[in-house]
């Protein structure tokens, strides 16, 4: 199922009457990348990923995939597929039923259905649920289902919308895990859309961090994380300071931040919250300029020196730690 096209993105806009919901918007999602679509709620993450499925209209700009454009053909002529947050199984049909049920539509005869359904339901570790009900299985086994039959199409990229959010914190992360097997044991793009940064951290080869429907920043995503171009991204990334200095504004790692004595710190602040986080301790102060920092201190460094709320502190970092943030 390895695909060798590219999916790109030109200038793809969308607008709902007078609400520009996605704002002209290029990007090149190269073939075989796991990237992720990420941002808050109303940024354009999920209206990009259904215009890419054909269920929203592309308003401007177009959908090209392996040079080809897709943008107003319909869902199942385009070569994606989409395994949306509600599973929406059959709930009378078996497992195996609910996995072939798109070649049953295309007409494919039953014994070839259900060898290309069981093959799909390996692929997931499901095939000793082959003939359960949906009722039957947990939350995450009926994520499973739906992802098989998504990939039973063969599909040159695959279309994920929050397909976590539904599962509990330990499952949630163990299936983390199981998409980025698949990802690469298939060799196609997957184009996942979140919210949570971790899950994007986890899975992505490549992260697009939108926000009031435009990109921010996109790129590979240890260098999205270690260098944010911006304000938000860098908040919103998470585990960043940005801090306002003469010379205009930084962002500096929480664990590139270490305690000092107040006198020639770079900065001088107020410790108000610690938290302590099991390998890790928060530490929270308020400095100049209305600003909070948090620095995350190893249990070791800090309980070496503990500080307490109302105490009198200094933060510095090594030079290279500061990014310039363009806004």
């Amino acid at each position: 199922m390895r695909s060798d096209l590219d999916l790109e993105l030109v200038k793809l806009t969308k607008r709902y009457g007078d609400a520009l919901a996605v704002d002209g918007i290029d990007h090149l999602f190269p073939a075989g990348t796991y990237a992720c679509l990420l941002g808050p709620s109303g940024c354009g993450k999920s209206s990009t990923l259904r215009m890419i499925a054909g269920h929203e209209s592309v308003s401007d700009g177009s959908i090209l995939l392996g040079g080809r454009d897709i943008s107003h053909l319909p869902p199942a002529k385009r070569g994606t597929a989409m395994m949306f947050q509600s599973y929406a199984l059959f709930p009378h049909l078996s497992v195996t039923e609910n996995v072939g049920f798109s070649l049953k539509m295309k007409g494919t005869d039953k014994a070839t259905r259900r060898k290309r359904a069981l093959e799909m339901l390996e692929l997931v570790d499901m095939t000793k649920f082959a003939d359960r009900l949906p009722a039957q299985l947990s939350g995450g086994q009926q994520q499973r289902v739906a992802l098989a039959r998504a990939l039973i199409t063969e599909p040159q990229v695959l279309l994920l919308d929050e397909p976590l959010s539904a599962l509990d914190p330990f499952l949630r992360v163990r299936m983390r895990g199981e998409l980025k097997r698949i990802q690469r044991e298939l060799g196609i793009s997957f184009v996942h859309v979140t919210h949570g940064q971790d899950e994007a951290l986890a899975l992505a080869d490549q992260i697009v961090v939108m926000n009031n429907a435009v990109v921010e920043q996109a790129g590979p995503t240890r260098e999205v994380f270690d260098a944010p171009a911006t304000s938000f991204v860098a908040r919103f990334i998470g585990a960043h300071n940005v801090i306002a200095l003469p010379e205009g504004k930084v962002a500096v790692r929480s664990d590139a931040l270490r305690l000092t004595a107040p006198e020639g710190a770079k900065l001088q602040g107020q410790v108000i919250a610690v938290e302590y986080q099991g390998t890790h301790v928060a530490l929270t102060a308020s400095v100049s300029g209305d600003q909070e920092v948090t620095a995350l201190l190893t249990d070791k460094d800090f309980f070496g020196t503990p500080r307490n709320p109302g105490e009198a502190v200094g933060l510095d970092w090594d030079g290279q730690a500061a990014h310039p943030l363009r806004a």
